[in-house]
């Protein structure tokens, strides 16, 4: 597939497209200057960062959970699920996501 074929396929950018593959996170073959990609690398690759929308829940549950019952603080439930989601989701590598 071609760098056109797989932006539409995945419904990204070929700008995108191009930062994964100078970065390595997408699997993919160079041909000379060209990039070349395999259907079958792209789904296994997509399926490998599938994300099942129960963790988020999970993650939200054991927070309220671990909080004090006998008083409702929402501003710090916020700010202990806000924290817990942006430390499952950046990196330390300059803001980079780890979905990238």
């Amino acid at each position: 597939m071609t760098v056109q074929e797989v932006s539409e396929y995945l419904h990204i950018k070929p700008a995108t497209l191009y930062s994964k593959v100078e970065s390595g996170i997408i699997p993919h073959y160079k041909i000379g200057r060209l990039v070349r990609f395999k259907r079958a690398d792209i789904d296994r690759w997509m399926e490998n960062h599938r994300r099942d929308p129960s963790d988020g829940d999970k993650r939200v549950k054991a927070i309220l959970e671990s909080t004090n019952k006998g008083t409702m603080d929402i501003d710090g439930i916020v700010k202990k699920v806000i924290a817990e989601v942006k430390s499952s989701v950046y990196t330390s590598d300059h803001g980079r996501t780890k979905l990238n």
